[in-house]
């Protein structure tokens, strides 16, 4: 019996042996494997976590109940003004904010007072999805707590959206929930939230809207104001009221999803019209300061928009590049009557750049601008009308310069011309031709037909590119009407020109030089530049560009012993514009100067805002180039005044006048070459070279340029002497239209404020056009 069961039990245990020996299904391996992975993953999920959020920044209280306004402030770190231009209205936790309260949690965060952790994990796995799905870190999983801490200490970058922010957000939410009640969490947020027009806070918003406090406020209008926060620019019910009623409804039907309203209610606050119980919109007037930085401020917003971030959301600390000095000063030049204008219709826009590092130091977006307007139009950056003539050393000779080696001597043919393919034909400003003439004088009197057979000889499409490094942007299938008018704002021709300032050095204008976020990011956005062209392009349309000044078009803009150059530019108005005023016949439609010294540099347009409300007609002729000087004489009244040095790379020498090839004379005209491609004989001639001939003073070495008496502290040649200043005050602006007959029906220039599209040219190679249509695209200058 005993022998019975011990083999009863020997087979048992030799069965088990066997069944432990035999080998294991494949799948037992893969589920052992699996599990080991998903615990290793959590294991480095947690490490990760917990490194990135050790480096979390600092929360407190005050951080969680300040407004959260983007203030800006002056180079010297001096504040200048904050976008929170309401008094916040903080709105404390009490009864009455409960229907506001149900709204939002509603719509933002249902679980929320059931959350304990300050993170939804149901939020985050469905937002893990979404972003796997799409590759990026787009959709969000935030908790009421989560956005608190992102509008209390971090932005909106959408660099910023990684990992280790998301980290930090949620580790700091986890501290805010074990520290704050979640009513005390709410008041915060409701206080928290831009609400437009400088608005912060619901409370603020509700005094804004309605006049009301909160607990004042009905359904239909609580719901709106619970759904702004999202997107308070589109959910604005004064301008965009059939965006707020959807906004408000998703509210609504939120509440009503999340039983904290009745069928009932839903209903007839949904019937409610969207405007009922909204205040009568009135801006409040500006403070002076803002009114004066009013463009300014629009175009770092922008700026500040285009780098990812949200000055409205993200409580930033903003550095401009300002001179509030220079701001005012320009502010009050276009306003104050000290620069004559035809109208006060008539408006201005106005850049002033330094060249060296494209800071904008000034700008201004028009005259006699309503102190209830806030980020208005900004004229100085539209880019609908033409530049007229101040685009030729941009788009024609710079890019002769730079590909063809031009000189200044090279001899062009200022004849009848029509336009290649067309019976278009191309008039001078005084519809006349004066046959051969040098680059120089063809650039100083802004005649048309050299340059446009300039441009066509260099290639649109290398002009273009020439041009599209300093961010003018001339499309390669232009007709070659764009040599003497191409679409471009002040701001943009001021950066251009300030290339030729920093001998060929481009830096891209800025207006914002550093941006500080509240969890301590700082990004700087100075830049080095780029050389656009070669310092022989820069230097010798420079030099060309002081005679405009001298003796040119451009005598108006003259500031005695002052190195500083600078080109006109003028448009004429359209045959259908013409048939509908004729008067406006004999002027301009838009009027330009862009001049610059080694310190800054200047871009001026001038004109209407629309047809009817006059043209450009006796002084206003010269308003651009009056206000260049007027604005550059108070820029330069402490720089020094510094004239540019010739490089290596040019070549000066006297030249008999329209000799061609060139022929050296000691009675000649001062001429610039490309060294390497000056003719045979021709050497640098510079012993007894006086820039007093191009330009309205000497040569000499010159410091502290004077505002008040308009003299130069001379360390050199005190003896030589100094053109008069109001000598051609008087003159005719050669570069506009002033004769009727130029508006042939053959010469049909574009209507800029409707169609700034050019005509087609078909070009076979860079160094040759094909036929070009111009109709439609004719004279922009004369």
């Amino acid at each position: 019996m005993a022998n019975r069961n011990y083999n009863s039990n020997n087979r048992r245990e030799s069965r088990k042996n066997y069944r432990e020996n035999l080998p294991k299904p494949r799948w037992h391996r893969v589920v052992k494997l699996l599990l080991m992975a998903i615990f290793l993953l959590l294991l480095s999920g947690v490490g990760l976590f917990a490194y990135y959020a050790k480096d979390a920044p600092n929360i407190s209280r005050a951080s969680l109940e300040s407004g959260g306004s983007t203030a800006f402030y002056t180079p010297n770190g001096k504040f200048l003004l904050s976008l929170g231009s309401e008094k916040r209205i903080y709105a404390k936790d009490s009864p009455d904010m409960q229907l506001l309260k149900d709204a939002i949690v509603s719509v933002e965060d249902k679980r929320f007072y059931k959350d304990k952790l300050g993170i939804d994990p149901i939020r985050i796995v469905g937002s893990m999805l979404s972003n796997a799905k799409s590759q990026s870190i787009s959709a969000g999983g935030s908790t009421i707590t989560q956005q608190l801490v992102k509008l209390s200490v971090f932005s909106t970058d959408a660099s910023q959206r990684t990992l280790r922010r998301k980290a930090q957000e949620a580790w700091l939410a986890m501290r805010v929930q074990r520290e704050y009640t979640h009513d005390e969490i709410l008041e915060f947020y409701i206080n928290k939230v831009y609400m437009n027009y400088g608005n912060y806070g619901i409370g603020t918003a509700a005094n804004y809207y309605y006049g009301k406090k909160i607990g004042e406020l009905d359904l239909s209008q609580t719901a709106l104001l619970a759904g702004m926060p999202n997107r308070p620019t589109i959910y604005n019910p004064y301008v965009y009221p059939k965006y707020a009623k959807y906004r408000r409804d998703i509210v609504l039907q939120a509440m009503l999803d999340n039983k904290k309203i009745t069928k009932a209610q839903y209903n007839q606050a949904r019937k409610e019209s969207i405007k009922k119980g909204l205040k009568p919109h009135q801006q409040k007037n500006q403070s002076n300061i803002r009114k004066i930085d009013d463009p300014y401020i629009k175009e770092a917003v922008q700026e500040v928009k285009n780098k990812g971030f949200d000055p409205y959301r993200d409580n930033l600390k903003i550095t401009l590049n300002i001179n509030q000095k220079a701001q005012r000063k320009l502010y009050e030049l276009a306003n104050n009557g000290q620069v004559p204008f035809t109208s006060d219709t008539m408006q201005v826009g106005a850049t002033v750049v330094d060249p060296s590092n494209g800071h904008v130091v000034a700008i201004i977006g028009g005259r006699h601008i309503p102190s209830t307007v806030q980020l208005g139009l900004d004229r100085a950056v539209q880019t609908s009308r033409s530049t007229g003539s101040s685009i030729k050393p941009v788009l024609d000779y710079g890019p002769a310069i730079e590909y063809l080696n031009w000189s200044t001597a090279k001899v062009l043919d200022d004849s009848k011309y029509y336009y290649p393919g067309t019976n278009i034909q191309l008039y001078d400003w005084d519809n006349k031709y004066e046959g051969q003439m040098t680059m120089r004088h063809a650039l100083e009197q802004s005649r048309n037909v050299p340059a446009v057979k300039t441009l066509k000889e260099v290639g649109i499409r290398r002009a273009s590119r020439f041009a599209r490094q300093m961010d003018i942007n001339v499309p390669k299938t232009a007709g070659l009407s764009v040599g003497i008018g191409a679409d471009a704002s002040s701001l943009q021709m001021a950066g251009a020109y300030g290339a030729f300032a920093t001998m060929g050095i481009y830096h891209k204008p800025q207006f914002v030089s550093k941006i500080e976020t509240p969890d301590g990011l700082v990004r700087n956005y100075d830049s080095e530049g780029i050389r656009v062209m070669s310092k022989a392009t820069a230097y010798m349309i420079t030099d060309m560009l002081k005679g405009v000044i001298k003796h040119g078009s451009g005598t108006n803009a003259q500031i005695r012993g002052l190195y500083h150059a600078g080109k006109t530019g003028s448009v004429k108005y359209s045959d259908q514009e013409l048939a509908r005023y004729p008067s406006y016949g004999a002027t301009p439609k838009d009027s330009w100067f862009v001049g610059y010294t080694q310190s800054y540099s200047m871009g001026v347009w001038t004109g209407y805002d629309n047809l009817k409300d006059g043209t450009i007609s006796g002084i206003g002729q010269q308003s651009a180039q009056l206000l260049y000087k007027n604005m550059m004489s108070y820029l330069m009244s402490n720089k020094e005044n510094v004239d540019w040095q010739k490089p290596d790379s040019v070549i000066r020498a006297r030249i008999i006048k329209n000799s061609n090839p060139p022929v050296v004379s000691s009675t000649g005209e001062w001429q610039l070459f490309v060294r390497g491609h000056a003719p045979a004989g021709i050497v640098d001639d510079s012993s007894d070279y006086d820039s007093s001939e191009e330009q309205t003073s000497s040569n000499s070495t010159q410091n502290n340029y004077n505002e008040q008496n308009r003299t130069i502290t001379r360390k050199k040649r005190p003896t030589e002497s100094q053109s008069d200043e109001n000598k051609n005050d008087a003159g005719h602006d050669r570069d506009q239209t002033n004769n009727g007959n130029n508006n042939s029906p053959e010469n049909k220039p574009n209507n800029h404020d409707n169609d700034s599209s050019h005509s087609n040219s078909n070009e076979n190679s860079d160094n040759h056009e094909g036929n070009s249509n111009p109709a439609n695209d004719g004279e922009h200058d004369h």
